[in-house]
């Protein structure tokens, strides 16, 4: 099977989140898009995202409280140049949400009504602008509307991300640094094809899939830092995972979490007896940062022994939590709870990748011709904790500097760095792969590794034990896949199974507890 011609365009971006959509919105002013995502175009993790926005939009608020609320959650690991450029860049980035036609919750029925600006645990200030409980895909639908309108960005979906092309390997005398493009499978026809441009954008998400217990869709795989890091670019802080506290607790529930904005309402965490427990870990209770609310959910749950704390809303009123919390009482319902009449049973489970592809203040990363944003990036904006719902607001500003970056470096007239030699690149001897059951085998094992052995609170013998275990199976992986005929879960596996070992590797260089890293 011969892989057919290159695809070429001026830029080329790997991912349909909020971050990776913006930038196309904003690149394709200057020039033609191609957009790769491994499933549907709105299965992303912004898709998933329920809490919102945060912006300075009150008067009661300010940009210091903001900057600071932020550089208290990452705990001495933010780079304070870049959180405040961001913070004062919010304002006029929902603007142009707004314009793209979002519609964000308001205090009435008006058109302009204030915002109804909810608070999250870290937050000083209520500054959350949020739509309903499902902010992500309202941002989601309405970038992704934007997108297919316009006449410069194409979008290919079901193809996923192998591997990046650097000029060294279209010719002999090419920079062996600068990125020139992607590799790509086609998931309905297993053909490989090269996508080839100046500009390589990775708006892939993060890695959640790593860990058995998440609340991130399947395509969370760490497929851009995987690629990133075999390309030789800098990754860094990938140790500071961020577990979010709140996820149900059900057997058939899959990765659902239940909000940060929950607990900004007021609702109570609570044990098995009833009884209240986080003044016992902070005074700020339940609107303490997620690191620390997860750690005491952790704790309570093993001085207990019971396999789940729960979240209170009762006391709020059944008219409010359905009104405010629609798609979450919906959901629960499902499940045969009654968020507004029972409490509901929750665990802390793999949220958000607060580490990523080092990346300046534009968004690029240490490579010529990459750039990186959204989650998969470490822009220096979350340290070693991400406050809630600065990860929407990080993605839409970052997109706009890379969007600038980007255009800038091309601005002399960027040309593609010669021809691909083409090849037959799938020789005969090799084999179909591995049976189903021998990855999925794998698959679990590391995923179990990383949530016994690297989870919220660690130990150097626990992550020396992991190490061990993950290489053994990251080398097995490396031996199918040097063999076999790329296909979708073999690649993840390949991928999860790298990122795996790169966390543990940065968690046992990290001598002290701090933020996400116990």
């Amino acid at each position: 099977m011969t892989p057919s011609g290159p695809a070429t365009s001026r830029f080329l971006v790997a991912g349909t989140g909020i971050a990776g959509l913006q930038f196309a919105l904003l690149a394709a002013e200057h020039g033609d898009v191609r957009v790769v995502t491994k499933k549907d175009s709105s299965e992303s993790n912004t898709n998933y995202a329920q809490g919102g926005i945060a912006a300075v939009l009150s008067p009661l608020d300010d940009f210091e409280s903001h900057v600071r609320d932020t550089l208290i959650a990452g705990d001495g690991l933010c780079d304070e140049a870049v959180v405040r450029a961001m913070v004062g860049a919010a304002p006029r980035l929902i603007e142009r949400l707004l314009a793209y036609g979002v519609s964000f919750t308001r205090e009435g029925e008006r058109a302009d009504a204030p915002f109804a600006l909810a608070r999250e645990g870290g937050h000083s200030r209520h500054r959350i602008l949020h739509a309903a409980d499902l902010t992500g895909r309202e941002l989601e639908r309405r970038l992704l509307e934007a997108c297919r309108k316009h006449p410069r960005i194409r979008m290919d979906e079901d193809h996923l991300g192998l591997d990046l092309i650097r000029e060294s390997d279209l010719r002999r005398d090419g920079d062996p640094r600068r990125v020139v493009g992607c590799w790509v499978l086609d998931r309905e026809t297993l053909q490989r094809r090269a996508y080839l441009a100046p500009t390589t954008i990775l708006a892939t998400g993060g890695c959640g899939k790593v860990y058995a217990y998440t609340s991130n869709p399947d395509i969370a795989t760490g497929d851009g830092l995987a690629m990133a890091y075999r390309a030789g670019a800098v990754l860094a802080n990938l140790e500071f995972v961020q577990f979010h506290p709140t996820c149900l607790y059900h057997p058939r529930a899959k990765s659902f979490l239940i909000s940060e904005a929950v607990r900004g309402e007021g609702a109570h965490l609570i044990n098995g007896r009833g009884e209240r427990f986080m003044e016992r870990y902070d005074q700020r209770r339940e609107l303490a940062p997620r690191d620390i609310v997860a750690r005491a959910i952790d704790q309570e749950m093993k001085r207990t022994g019971e396999p789940s704390v729960f979240l209170d809303l009762r006391h709020l009123g059944r008219a409010f939590v359905e009104q405010r919390f629609p798609n979450l009482s919906a959901t629960c319902a499902r499940y045969g709870i009654d968020m507004a009449g029972e409490p509901v049973p929750v665990v802390p489970a793999a949220h958000y990748m607060c580490g990523g592809v080092k990346v300046d203040g534009s968004g690029r990363t240490s490579l010529p011709g990459l750039f990186a944003v959204g989650e998969v990036a470490w822009t220096g904006v979350h340290g070693a904790n991400r406050l809630a719902s600065n990860s929407l607001l990080e993605a839409v500003y970052f997109a706009e500097t890379a969007a600038v970056a980007a255009v800038a470096d091309g601005a002399g007239g960027s040309t593609l760095p010669g021809e691909l030699p083409f090849q037959d690149d799938f020789p005969s001897a090799m084999s179909t792969g591995p049976e189903a059951v021998v990855l999925e085998h794998d698959w679990n094992s590391v995923r179990r590794v990383m949530w016994d052995y690297v989870g919220i609170v660690r130990s150097r013998s626990r992550l020396d034990i992991a190490l061990d275990r993950v290489r053994a199976i990251r080398a097995t992986v490396e031996g199918i896949y040097a063999r076999s005929l790329a296909n979708p879960d073999l690649v993840e596996l390949r991928n999860i199974a790298l990122v795996a070992e790169l966390i543990v590797l940065c968690a046992r260089e990290r001598h002290e507890s701090r933020g996400l890293h116990e």
